[in-house]
């Protein structure tokens, strides 16, 4: 058994760091750019007057950013060669995410706006899976060159994890000799409305409420009549691009569903596994931040004429921490590999719940990690001075999104006990 990281991952980790260094620092150091990640972050970031929106000048850097990574052939990494990436792998997603976030906060990689030199693209890959001829043609190289935006609207008011619930419907209704499909409803935490062209908008057409079929994803452009931001929500880490959205008599085309008019929640499931490994390696990554720079501090200050580092009290929280860390990435970097040597099929009957087990321990370790960094610099950990309050803020929303910690747990525990995966009864059966 080989443990190592392939050649090629480790050598295309030095072609990043050559590019960070002579592309995106600059950047990053011109025109008082620094203020978007030193103690300035959050209120450069976000325009406070504009429902707490993220402000036009951050995004027009982060879009700067996003130009030169694509222009290096970074951005799309993970993508298909025939969508101008280099048919990464989730191995080296993995291996690349943990190594962008273990060098802390900058213009690089930026998750509080799932913003990174290399890029993830899920849109892309579920048009290129389920969507007709016409909407491959349009919607996937619109999504690449920025002309086109698609947010995602799952999550209702009342309705979470809970999705087969959703309140949200739609119903038949021909107009102009043009058959189509009317909703109504809402949305929460519809992430990136402020700038998207269009929404995917699941809704239930059939079946009963608790169904998984019957739910159908619509391609809804934003500026379609009835389509209303009520509010901008929030956050423990702002600015926000998260509203709640109503949709009152929406009508769109039978010609703008995407996929199986009766499984759009497969589509909602179609991408997890790979964003849930690439954000579980992020974590680890910050993470490691974290307890770097506390064993870098805990050497260099001394009270009461000695190392912080001195102190067993110290030592063995970080001990803890670094454990756990080490034990979480090999996890990640075997549940990686193992993605690899299958179809997405296979991926989420065999190792759905090892995903599972990497993206809460991660996501749970990183709060942890940036909470013990606080107290080990103590009164300058507390403030904006240091990077572990944002790390903290940031990270602390992964234990809700992308499937609660206990969602995630729940899917272990169908795995162990045979409720659900390759060794459950009706897989059996099958």
């Amino acid at each position: 058994m080989d443990f190592t990281i392939p050649r090629e991952i480790t050598d295309y980790l030095k072609v990043l760091d050559a590019f960070i260094e002579a592309e995106i620092k600059p950047l990053q150091a011109q025109d008082d750019n620094e203020r978007f990640f030193d103690h300035r972050r959050e209120h450069a970031r976000t325009d406070w007057d504009n429902q707490g929106l993220p402000r036009h000048e951050w995004e027009a850097l982060l879009g700067e950013m996003r130009r030169r990574a694509d222009k290096a052939g970074h951005l799309r990494y993970a993508l298909p060669k025939e969508y101008g990436g280099k048919d990464g792998t989730n191995l080296g997603m993995a291996v690349i995410r943990e190594h962008l976030a273990a060098k802390g906060l900058g213009l690089h990689n930026d998750l509080q706006n799932e913003s990174s030199i290399v890029g993830n693209f899920p849109t892309v890959l579920m048009f290129r899976d389920f969507g007709t001829a016409a909407q491959k043609a349009k919607f996937i190289p619109g999504s690449l060159d920025g002309s086109i935006r698609v947010a995602f609207g799952l999550t209702e008011p009342e309705h979470g994890s809970d999705a087969t619930w959703m309140e949200t419907r739609a119903r038949r209704e021909t107009r102009d000799g043009v058959a189509g499909w009317l909703i109504n409803g809402q949305k929460m935490w519809n992430t990136g409305m402020h700038v998207a062209t269009h929404d995917f908008v699941f809704a239930r057409t059939s079946g009963k409420d608790g169904d998984a079929l019957g739910i159908t994803c619509f391609i809804v452009p934003t500026d379609a009549p009835g389509v209303k931001v009520e509010e901008y929500l929030w956050t423990f880490n702002m600015p926000t691009d998260h509203p709640r959205v109503s949709f009152t008599n929406v009508w769109v085309p039978e010609s703008e569903i995407l996929g199986d008019p009766e499984r759009g929640l497969e589509l909602a499931q179609h991408f997890v596994h790979e964003n849930r490994i690439r954000q579980a390696a992020s974590s680890v990554g910050a993470a490691q931040f974290c307890i770097d720079e506390s064993v870098k501090y805990a050497k260099q200050r001394k009270p009461f004429g000695k190392p912080l580092s001195a102190n067993q009290a110290i030592q063995f929280p970080l001990v803890e921490a670094h454990t756990e860390a080490e034990m979480i990435r090999t996890l990640i970097h075997k549940t990686a590999w193992q993605m690899d040597q299958m179809p997405k099929p296979d991926v989420a009957r065999y190792l759905s719940d090892k995903v599972s087990m990497c993206n809460y321990r991660a996501n749970r370790l990183v709060c942890q990690a940036a909470d013990l960094a606080i107290q080990v610099h103590g009164g300058i950990g507390y403030s904006r001075h240091k990077p572990f309050e944002h790390i903290y803020r940031h990270h602390r929303r992964y234990r809700i999104t992308e499937g609660s910690e206990e969602i995630q747990m729940r899917k272990v525990g169908g795995h162990l006990f045979g409720m659900i995966g390759a060794g459950s009864k009706k897989q059996a059966a099958e």
